[in-house]
């Protein structure tokens, strides 16, 4: 195996675990820098959560120096509020489970672009609890190793001699 953190680990004919952006598989065991690398994350997903406010405050200004009444002021502000925390709960509850309906989460794709502060701050705080999808892969890996633990368990021997000896003892 390589020195790279992101290599998957070698486990001989068993599931492998899915890689994270930005971790690989180091979440597996939290090694390879998975500490730093996730309070790296966090700090830079916060601070470009703020560098997106300040952003919309400088465009909320320039429609404010445009004169474009306060209706247009008014859905501006509210849309990028609603997308924010629509964007925000989305992307919090994808690092949890699967989406139900992929096509769904697909058409709310240009939603939390517009509503990418939210989005931001959801990776960053998660990047402080854990590796953002990090729950949701290690409950699909460990079933997915329990399920092959099991299955290699149960196949034990020749199945051609267990049936033979079953079937004289009659």
């Amino acid at each position: 195996m390589s020195d790279d953190p992101t290599d998957t680990p070698s486990t001989p004919g068993g599931p492998r675990p899915e890689p994270l952006r930005f971790f690989g598989t180091t979440w597996v065991d939290h090694d390879g820098g998975y500490g730093p690398r996730r309070a790296g994350l966090a700090v830079g997903a916060l601070a470009a959560a703020v560098a997106g406010a300040f952003l919309l405050r400088f465009a909320y200004e320039g429609l404010a120096i445009a004169r474009v009444g306060g209706l247009a002021n008014g859905l501006v502000v509210a849309m990028f509020a609603v997308c924010t925390a629509i964007a925000f709960q989305r992307t919090w509850a994808g690092f949890t489970r699967r989406p139900a309906d992929p096509a769904r989460e697909e058409a709310l794709r240009s939603l939390k672009a517009i509503g990418f502060v939210g989005t931001l701050v959801a990776y960053g705080l998660r990047c402080l609890v854990e590796a953002p999808g990090e729950r949701l892969l290690r409950g699909e890996y460990e079933t997915a190793r329990a399920r092959y633990e099991k299955r290699r368990g149960t196949r034990a021997g020749n199945p051609a001699a267990r049936a033979r000896t079953k079937r004289r003892r009659p």
